[in-house]
C-alpha cells in the first residue's frame, strides 16, 4: 500500500489546502479549516483531458463543497497531466489528437482509445489513494466518499466505481459509450449525469446511450443546450446539493 506524504500546505477562506503525494502520483486534498470528525463525506475528483488537479475547476468544485457542506475533497494528476511526466504513448496519442483536429476528423476514436489506456493506469492509483486517505484520522473508514469527474474524469470514474463499493454516489458526464457502457452496466448507486445537447464532439445518442447503460436505480439526466465546453456552472451547485443529499445524510445516519 502506497503511503500518503504531505509536502504543502495554505489556508484560506476557510479551507486548508493540502498537496501530497501517494507513491509518486501528486494530488491535493481540500479540507474545512475548522476540522472535521471521521464520519465527514470524502469526494474524489477527476479532472478533465488536457488539465490538471488545481485547475479551476476542480478548485472551484472543492471549495462549494467544503465551504458549502464542510465534506473532504481531493484529487490527482491524471498520467502524463500536470506534474507527471508524459510516455511515449501519451505523446504519440496526442500528437495523433491534434493531427485529427487540424484534419477536421472526428476525434472521439482517439479521445476514446487513449482515455481508456489512462484509466487503466489511473484506476489502481485512485484505489490506493482512498486506501491512504481513509488512514487519516480526520478522514477514517467509516465516512461516505462519492466520486466526481466529467469528461475524461467520467472515463476514468466510471471503471473505478464499477469496482470500488466504497464510493456510494456519483456525478458524470460528456463521454463516449464505447467503453464505458458495459463497466456502467455495473453500477447501481444514485448518479447524476451532464450531457450538453448541442456537443459537437459527442453525439446526443451517444450521451443518452452512456447515460441508458447506468443500472441505477435512481440516476438523474442533466441537459443543457450548448457546446461540448459550455456546460453551465449552474451544474456545478446541483452535483453540490446531489452529494450533500445522498453523503450527508449516510454520515448523519452513520453517526
Amino acid at each position: 500500500m502506497s503511503s500518503l506524504k504531505f509536502t504543502a500546505e495554505s489556508s484560506s477562506n476557510g479551507m486548508v489546502e493540502r498537496d501530497f503525494t501517494v507513491g509518486d502520483v501528486p494530488g491535493v486534498l481540500w479540507s474545512p479549516a475548522s476540522g472535521a470528525t471521521d464520519r465527514t463525506p470524502l469526494v474524489l475528483m477527476g479532472h478533465g483531458g488536457g488539465n490538471h488537479k488545481k485547475h479551476p475547476a476542480m478548485s472551484g468544485r472543492a471549495r462549494l463543497l467544503v465551504a458549502g457542506c464542510g465534506f473532504h475533497v481531493a484529487v490527482v494528476d491524471a498520467p502524463g497531466h500536470g506534474d507527471r511526466p508524459r510516455t511515449a504513448h501519451d505523446e504519440a496519442e496526442i500528437a495523433e489528437l491534434f493531427r485529427a483536429r487540424a484534419a477536421g476528423e472526428p476525434e472521439g476514436p482517439i479521445v476514446v482509445r487513449y482515455n481508456d489506456h489512462l484509466a487503466e493506469r489511473a484506476v489502481p492509483e485512485y484505489l490506493a489513494l482512498l486506501d491512504a486517505l481513509q488512514e487519516l484520522p480526520e478522514i477514517g473508514t467509516e465516512g461516505p466518499v462519492g466520486y466526481w469527474g466529467i469528461n475524461m474524469g467520467t472515463a476514468i470514474g466510471i471503471p473505478l466505481v464499477a469496482v470500488e463499493p466504497r464510493i456510494t454516489a456519483a456525478v458524470f458526464g460528456q463521454h463516449w459509450p464505447d467503453v464505458l457502457a458495459e463497466k456502467a452496466k455495473r453500477i447501481t448507486i444514485p448518479i447524476e449525469f451532464d450531457l450538453q445537447w448541442d456537443d459537437e464532439h459527442i453525439s446526443r445518442e451517444e450521451g443518452l446511450a452512456l447515460f441508458d447503460a447506468f443500472a441505477s436505480k435512481e440516476k438523474s439526466l442533466h441537459v443543457n443546450s450548448g457546446k461540448h465546453k459550455e456546460l453551465p456552472r449552474f451544474e456545478a451547485d446541483s452535483a453540490v446539493r446531489f452529494f450533500a443529499r445522498h453523503l450527508d445524510g449516510a454520515a448523519t445516519t452513520a453517526a
